[in-house]
């Protein structure tokens, strides 16, 4: 890894990720019911109909795109298993939100990249507001206390 500014970059996979990401940014619910062309192609990759929260889909979308087999989820919780969590944020993992409510992550996303306690993070199923039931794909600014857990994929097992 090197150190650009106060961000650290991980090698050319994760900004294969972020890339794919990045070019999602456009993206936006058809009628704000989950639904929607692209919407529905992100439920489709995990199997799952319109209509349905796609946070975790779009996740796994970004990875199959990039070539991953994996994961593959429309479900946040199970995109941080123990063996995949690591402490700090980079660019390429993937961050989860905890609500406290639901007792569980709700949340997810990609980070973009970070700096100093704040990371820029690209997710999908957000809004303007930065809510886990949004209209689309957005860029968010958030700051780490926000952050529950990190998941980094590429790491090795």
């Amino acid at each position: 890894m090197y150190q650009q500014s106060s961000t650290f970059f991980k090698p050319k996979v994760y900004s294969k990720l972020v890339a794919l990401a990045q070019g999602e940014l456009w993206v936006r619910e058809k009628t704000g019911n989950n639904d929607g062309e692209r919407v529905e192609g992100y439920l489709a990759s995990v199997g799952l109909e319109k209509g349905q929260p796609w946070c975790a889909a779009f996740v796994s979308f970004i990875f199959k795109q990039a070539g991953y087999s994996a994961p593959r989820t429309g479900w946040s919780p199970s995109l941080f298993p123990l063996q995949r969590l690591v402490k700090a944020a980079a660019p390429g993992n993937v961050f989860g939100i905890y609500f406290p409510a639901l007792k569980r992550i709700s949340h997810c996303g990609f980070v973009e990249r970070k700096d100093g306690d704040w990371i820029t993070s690209i997710e999908g199923n957000t809004g303007i507001g930065g809510g886990r039931d949004g209209d689309g794909v957005y860029r968010r600014k958030r700051h780490k206390r926000t952050i529950y857990k990190y998941a980094d994929w590429e790491k090795k097992l």
